[in-house]
């Protein structure tokens, strides 16, 4: 079977058992390690494997061909994105007041953080911002750093490491989320062609999350190889902020909170309209 998941750590650490062999019965993988960006396209123009880790903001243009899994993505609480600046700002309405008409750089046009990005900015930032650009994840912080951009908004590990940046926090838009929802963060999606049997799928992926949680340290040396020069005390945090009860199942929650997401942004024209019960079917 052919997947594409991330290099992220918490990508890693589910699928390890599962892309090793270590699972009795599961079909052997061959696993591509791909930026979500690249997944979104791949799944948007129909071309990627039969099951893929995509953004759960891209699943509006793909759920017509592949179905939502219940299992193996990205989706809990104080994981959001992050608004930062290079300028110490009030971290609250008047800060983020002070983002009107300014450079934002953002990691992708397709992502859940984008999406939280422009709902958050459409009721804090008066007349809005100026120039969105889109901008590797990993170059944002140096670019905010050197004063080429007046903002970014960042993802991953980077929650974690953006004060050695000497950047400052303008909003946590993980956390004005939940305070409007009372609902999780839906991240990353693992998704698959709906020619599939789907529940063979995610039961192997259930199953290599239940080695993983485990055997901890079994997954170690191939968490790290793929880290992107992360340190391990980095990559710990990051599979303990991303890798929940969530990442077994949805749930009820986790659904309400995926089609909560998407049809906010459907009002606001971000993304396609979409037929909500295909989100469970």
């Amino acid at each position: 079977m052919h997947i594409a998941y991330s290099p992220c750590p918490n990508d890693t650490f589910i699928f390890h058992a599962w892309a090793q062999g270590l699972l009795p019965g599961a079909p052997e993988l061959s696993v591509t390690y791909a930026d979500i960006d690249v997944t979104n396209r791949l799944a948007a123009d129909r071309e990627g494997p039969e099951v893929m880790k995509i953004s759960y903001a891209a699943l509006p243009w793909v759920l017509q061909h592949y179905r939502l899994l219940p299992c193996g993505g990205a989706l809990g609480r104080g994981c959001g994105p992050l608004v930062l600046t290079g300028e110490s700002l009030p971290a609250d309405s008047a800060g983020a007041a002070s983002l009107s008409g300014r450079t934002v750089a953002v990691p992708s046009d397709r992502s859940t953080a984008y999406l939280l990005f422009r709902l958050w900015a459409a009721k804090h930032v008066p007349g809005g911002v100026g120039n969105i650009v889109v901008m590797p994840f990993h170059e944002i912080m140096p670019a905010l750093r050197d004063g080429k951009i007046d903002a970014g908004l960042v993802i991953h590990e980077a929650r974690f490491t953006y004060a050695s940046y000497g950047l400052h926090m303008v909003a946590d838009l993980g956390e004005w989320w939940e305070s409007d929802t009372r609902l999780p963060i839906p991240l990353g999606a693992i998704i698959a062609r709906r020619t599939m049997e789907a529940s063979d799928v995610s039961s192997w992926i259930r199953t290599s999350l239940d080695y993983a949680w485990a055997h901890p340290e079994a997954s170690r040396s191939y968490v790290m190889e793929h880290a992107q020069e992360m340190s391990p005390d980095v990559a710990k945090s990051h599979i303990a902020l991303y890798v929940n009860a969530f990442s077994h199942s949805l749930g009820e929650e986790g659904y309400t909170a995926v089609e909560s997401l998407l049809l906010r942004a459907a009002d606001e024209g971000l993304v396609p309209s979409f037929d909500p019960a295909l989100l469970r079917n």
